[in-house]
């Protein structure tokens, strides 16, 4: 993806808007790379995005099981955070690949882990906190 989108919140609210708008928008096969330090909001961008896909399920980030699964909205989410990761390898036993290429949608929490096994057609979103601003501002960046 070669556009670059690009938004400032103010509130864990409005960082949760963002991700229910891209949500609403999200098609079948796509992927979504989540970057951010701890605490920066990719949970809460996520429980956005699931609502946007029409899941009313309390999503949250499947740091010790890897990969949650939500089936009920209008596609499937495949909901992981790679964070304990060590090797890429691992993800082959999660069967990755299945998932990447199936009928639903891929949030990927801590992405950076595993780069190299992610598509061409991933979509990059960055969700930073700037500390000479307030503490709910947070600066997000898809590309």
């Amino acid at each position: 993806m070669t556009d670059s989108r690009y938004w400032e919140t103010a509130a864990a609210e409005e960082t949760r808007a963002i991700g229910r708008q891209l949500g609403l928008a999200a098609q079948a096969g796509e992927v979504y790379a989540l970057d951010g330090d701890l605490g920066a909001g990719k949970t809460v961008f996520c429980k956005g995005f699931a609502e946007g896909l029409g899941i009313r399920e309390t999503v949250n980030s499947p740091t010790f099981t890897i990969l949650q699964i939500y089936e009920e909205g209008r596609l499937p989410l495949y909901h992981f955070d790679v964070y304990r990761i060590e090797d890429p390898e691992e993800m082959e036993e999660v069967g990755l690949d299945e998932y990447l290429e199936g009928s639903g949608v891929c949030l990927i929490e801590w992405a950076q882990r595993i780069e190299e096994l992610l598509p061409a057609h991933t979509h990059y979103i960055e969700i930073r906190r700037d500390p000479g601003r307030d503490p709910g501002f947070r600066r997000i960046t898809m590309h």
